[in-house]
């Protein structure tokens, strides 16, 4: 696996019960890696992430995305790895510089890490939205994607399956895009972040040019955030799923932007939060109404 997973000593203690005994053991455990990548354009810095080594051109493709930066393909021309990362000139493949075609605008210097995506840009939850929807070169709204709820209910396990890294470590968070209409897998990538997983998706279809992602399905194995969502609606993705619970403002940006997000997809069950009529069942639904202290997720 390389430098995705690294190994480490461990000291194991299972408690035991009240008249049992403890037990302690010592092995060897595999751990996600986790390193530092500083993504360059045209040779100046532009972002540093923390994430799980492999894929990185994806991920800086879909990165550039998620930024407003590029669009499609035709606009990614190359990337490479940086020589000369450490004082003694080793390349460690943490630095790559992105080449934009000729003719795209490079990012605005000014707006380095001050980007709407960021958490401490100190825009409020409107302005955030608005930001999104104006940079955004793709609308969802207008997507026909319908999704029969049996299939959309099949995606955690497969999503789960794919998880090569995670069985080995449970460390790392996933994401796929699957095929609305056939329930295809399409891509897979793993990171030890969520957010990073996400633009890996996103960048293979860039380098694939295959944006806008209409008809197609995220699935996350976390929860469904606001830079999540607004990474699907950049990339042009109708519907966003993810096991666990979305953010207020993820479902305000959804609803803004015309997003289906499905939360707790978990087994045969699921909440929709946005977007309900791309959602359809096949047998006859029995509906109720329900206070929040009488709902259990």
């Amino acid at each position: 696996m390389g430098r995705i997973t690294a190994r480490r000593r461990i000291t194991r203690i299972t408690l035991g019960s009240d008249d049992g005994e403890t037990r302690i053991s010592r092995s060897e455990d595999v751990l996600a890696v986790e390193e530092p990548l500083e993504i360059r354009v045209g040779g100046k810095a532009l972002a540093i992430t923390m994430r799980t080594p492999g894929h990185d051109f994806d991920l800086a493709a879909g990165f550039l995305v998620s930024e407003g930066v590029i669009s499609n393909g035709d606009q990614f021309a190359a990337a490479r790895y940086c020589a000369g990362a450490t004082v003694d000139g080793e390349n460690t493949y943490n630095v790559l510089d992105v080449t934009l075609a000729q003719g795209v605008a490079p990012p605005d210097p000014s707006l380095e890490r001050n980007f709407y995506t960021t958490s401490s840009c100190g825009l409020c939850g409107k302005a955030s939205i608005d930001a999104v929807r104006t940079m955004s070169a793709y609308t969802v709204a207008d997507d026909p994607l319908t999704i029969d709820a049996e299939l959309l209910a099949s995606f955690p396990d497969r999503l789960r399956a794919g998880q090569d890294v995670f069985e080995k470590t449970g460390g790392l968070h996933a994401a796929a895009l699957f095929d609305g209409r056939t329930g295809e897998l399409i891509v897979l990538r793993e990171d030890v972040g969520r957010h990073n997983a996400v633009d890996k998706v996103i960048g293979w279809a860039v380098k694939e040019n295959l944006l806008p992602l209409r008809g197609m399905v995220l699935m996350v194995s976390g929860r469904a955030s606001f830079e999540l969502t607004q990474k699907a609606s950049m990339a042009g993705i109708p519907l966003m799923a993810a096991v666990s619970a979305p953010s207020s403002l993820a479902i305000e940006l959804a609803s803004e932007v015309g997003l289906t997000i499905v939360g707790f997809l978990r087994g045969r069950s699921m909440v929709v939060y946005s977007g309900e009529d791309r959602i359809t069942t096949t047998e006859t639904a029995h509906h109720t109404s329900t206070t929040r202290e009488a709902v259990s997720l």
